[in-house]
């Protein structure tokens, strides 16, 4: 397995196991999620990258869900201070995760931190989560490092996506001197160097941003119209319980699937309820590469091991009784039965009123 996800050399579907912040902080057992991820099976390891100072104000809430997973007394910022990684230990979790075979990738949520990944860590294939996407600054930022792109729509209309893929769409193709706009996002975005650009290396992640979503919520037909719409590969994030949903979208043509996984899922922390546990990551990898392999190319047309089936399965034209050369043949003298390696039932009608050029006994197969 590549250590890199190189978007124009990837298997059918990607697997993104997200780590997220499921760490706690601890270095331990971040290496550990790098290594469940890579025994897994999975094709990418994913981490957060983010300042809390840049991230959120002191006083910023907490979302629901985080309420429920630690507490509402925290602040968002202190929470999310306590979930830093170091830049030392991003370069260390980068490296454990290529010396097992798997791609590392992390979703930055400032400037200073996607600089970092860019410049330091040198990932050229970047996630931007689901919060960033009305954030036009900071997907300018990430059009312009040229960076192969993933981008989760959670909480988005399609409308709003459409004026994200212009913002990312004037990032790969405007000038310097350039001048952002609303106006030039879109004329971006209707050129057709600014639709190469975005099919050349962009994914559109669905997503309901909710935590745990419910299968209800999911809409997994809203894969079709991103696809329809904006002519780009599309995936899924999922954040509901379990695995079904994964599994539902690769058969609905994903080529990436995004999935939060954890340790323990009991331990405390804003994620870790929502996520899969190893061996239920590694299940669905499993699952995954089998339903993407079963997919196939879309022919109707026997597969080779079957040959052999329709010789036993399938029927030929019989000698219902004892039958003299000379003979002509009728219903009464002609059965169906296997087994297939016969003259085909399909010119039964053909047979009826021939002459019999041989005899033939009770069970022989017709070659007429």
């Amino acid at each position: 397995m590549s250590s890199s996800m190189d978007p124009g050399n990837v298997p059918a579907v990607q697997v993104i196991a997200e780590a997220g912040v499921n760490h706690n902080g601890q270095a331990d057992l971040a290496f550990e999620l790098v290594a469940v991820a890579a025994r897994a099976g999975a094709d990418a390891v994913k981490f957060q990258t983010f300042k809390a100072e840049s991230l959120a104000t002191r006083d910023a809430p907490k979302a629901a869900y985080q309420q429920r997973t630690t507490g509402a007394a925290e602040s968002q910022y202190a929470m999310l201070k306590r979930l830093e990684l170091s830049p030392a230990l991003h370069r260390d979790l980068k490296d454990a995760a290529e010396r097992q075979g798997i791609a590392f990738l992390s979703s930055a949520f400032d400037s200073d931190s996607l600089r970092f990944l860019v410049d330091e860590l040198g990932l050229n294939l970047l996630k931007l989560p689901s919060g960033e996407l009305t954030n036009a600054p900071f997907l300018l930022e990430h059009a312009r490092t040229g960076a192969a792109l993933i981008v989760s729509t959670g909480m988005a209309t399609l409308a709003e996506v459409e004026m994200a893929l212009g913002v990312i769409a004037f990032g790969r193709i405007a000038g310097a001197t350039d001048k952002p706009s609303v106006a030039a996002f879109q004329a971006a975005y209707a050129s057709p160097e600014g639709q190469a650009a975005l099919r050349a290396n962009l994914t559109l992640l669905h997503c309901t941003s909710d935590y745990p979503a419910e299968p209800a919520a999911v809409n997994l037909r809203a894969m079709d119209t991103l696809h329809a719409a904006f002519g780009v590969p599309v995936g899924y994030s999922d954040h509901t319980l379990g695995t079904a949903m994964s599994v539902a979208a690769v058969a609905r043509g994903a080529r990436v699937i995004e999935k939060h996984f954890t340790l323990d899922a009991t331990m405390e922390g804003p994620d870790h309820a929502a996520s899969l546990e190893p061996a239920a990551l590694t299940t669905l990898v499993g699952d995954i590469r089998a339903v993407s392999g079963a997919l196939g190319d879309g022919i109707k047309r026997p597969q080779p091991a079957e040959w052999a089936v329709a010789q036993v399965a399938r029927k030929s034209l019989v000698a219902r009784t004892d039958i003299r050369s000379g003979t002509v043949l009728t219903a009464a003298q002609v059965a169906i039965m296997r087994p297939g390696s016969g003259v085909s039932p399909l010119r039964y009608w053909d047979v009826l009123g021939q002459t019999a050029r041989r005899d033939y006994r009770a069970g022989d197969l017709l070659d007429e």
